[in-house]
């Protein structure tokens, strides 16, 4: 039997997605899933901070931030989406490279801040990952993981598990990723949901925060490293 390699099956899969994902990724960062996302980190972090945009795709995400003052280092696993990032994305405040957040190539104490939106999925140890956001992050710099909730699609992408095959989507949930986060070197300092259509028209505002990220698309961390 073939050995199955998570990274090299994730890069393979996000090349393939490359296209459809570009076709789609301006939509969702001005008017769909993620379009309070930047305005979150706006609000959050001062302007001219240096961020690492961890699996940034196209790089849509990282033209917005780099609209908006800051200096952005891009990174993703798909060769296909960094090179339309480059071709698509041109920004003075940005560039980008391909690379593996589970061995990040940068010095330590790099970035003021990380932006993960829907990354943290694809990794085959999500503690790894946190491991090297931490190291390349200044002290107390912030951490913004956007982590699909259990209403998400895609989420359906790690259903062959339960036929004991190879998915290269991990089962991670907000509440979890929020406690091994904080026993493992960071500090909670906010939250955001996403929520789909249907749960917006619900009286949420009242509930755990357990039970708002059970009914979420999404859920938008700020962590600080500590």
């Amino acid at each position: 039997m073939k050995s199955f390699n998570w990274n090299a099956e994730t890069e393979k899969a996000w090349n393939e997605r490359a296209d459809f994902w570009h076709e789609n990724s301006e939509h969702m960062w001005l008017k769909g899933s993620r379009k309070t996302i930047i305005p979150f980190i706006k609000s959050r972090l001062e302007e001219g901070a240096h961020i690492l945009d961890a699996g940034c795709g196209d790089g849509y995400g990282s033209f917005l931030l780099g609209e908006s003052g800051y200096h952005v280092k891009g990174i993703d696993i798909s060769e296909k989406m960094i090179i339309l990032a480059n071709e698509k994305r041109v920004h003075n405040n940005i560039s980008f490279h391909k690379g593996d957040l589970t061995s990040l190539q940068y010095e330590p104490s790099s970035f003021d801040a990380i932006m993960a939106i829907n990354s943290l999925e694809w990794v085959e140890q999500p503690l790894n990952v946190l491991e090297e956001f931490h190291k390349v992050l200044k002290p107390e710099g912030k951490l913004f993981l956007g982590l699909l909730g259990p209403t998400a699609g895609p989420r359906g992408n790690s259903f062959p598990r339960l036929y004991n095959q190879k998915a290269i989507c991990n089962t991670l949930m907000p509440w979890e990723l929020e406690q091994l986060a904080q026993e493992n070197g960071w500090e909670l300092l906010d939250g955001m949901p996403v929520y789909k259509e249907d749960a917006k028209k619900l009286d949420t505002q009242n509930l755990p925060r357990i039970l708002k990220q059970a009914l979420t698309f999404m859920w938008v961390f700020m962590l600080k490293k500590k």
